[in-house]
């Protein structure tokens, strides 16, 4: 329940730093849910919103709030999204609902990015959390060995499909070293579509909300 507020008032916060007549692109999860509700509350206030999951889009629709293909649209001025783990540079751990390949290209596409989190998923190192890789399931045994050769601990996603028809690997124990260069090795790992590490592209923006219903901002 209090992450739940926290979770609220992170949400409802973000509605302050929405322009009004803007095409919005929203992620997915528990915290996003909590935004989508305080926009329909205001659902004249933008012009629409680019979903980045089956489900974001089910209950943007639910709300009445238009629905556009990032395609048909000339730009993304804002992205409103959460976050596993989210620390002090605002880069970021995503993916635990498994929408991060969607998420991570709306995320590219935007002008700015304001990551909306309750107080728990603040740290100041990225890890506790597995690291999420969408993985073409053919390259499943050899993108797992080259994530050990890393020094990680994959594990199968079992019974989970992406949006985009692939499976994920959760992967455990990031190794100590530059975000950058670690999102740049798991780039190139042929079969790898995408994983839930936004560091060359993190957060502008991060509201973490608290139990008691204020919150604060770890970036301004």
């Amino acid at each position: 329940m209090q992450h739940d507020q926290a979770k609220a008032a992170a949400a409802r916060a973000a509605l302050k730093h929405i322009e009004p007549d803007t095409i919005v692109g929203i992620g997915s999860g528990s915290t996003v849910h909590h935004f989508i509700e305080a926009l329909s509350m205001q659902r004249g206030h933008i012009e629409g919103a680019v979903a980045t999951s089956v489900e974001t889009k089910r209950r943007l629709e639910a709300a009445d709030i238009p629905v556009y293909d990032l395609n048909s649209v000339d730009g993304v001025p804002v992205y409103v999204d959460g976050a596993d783990e989210v620390d002090p540079s605002g880069a970021c751990l995503k993916g635990g609902g498994g929408a991060l390949t969607q998420e991570k290209i709306v995320a590219a596409v935007a002008e700015r990015w304001i990551c909306i989190v309750d107080e728990s998923k603040c740290v100041q190192r990225l890890g506790a959390c597995p690291l999420a890789i969408e993985v073409i399931e053919s390259a499943r045994s050899y993108v797992a060995r080259a994530l050990v050769v890393l020094g990680m601990n994959p594990v199968y996603r079992e019974g989970f499909i992406t949006d985009n028809g692939h499976i994920i690997l959760d992967a455990y124990d990031l190794p100590v070293q530059p975000l950058i260069e670690l999102e740049q090795t798991l780039n190139q790992i042929t079969g790898v579509v995408c994983h839930g590490l936004f560091a060359a592209r993190r957060a502008d923006q991060v509201i973490v909300g608290h139990a008691e219903g204020h919150t604060h901002l770890l970036l301004p």
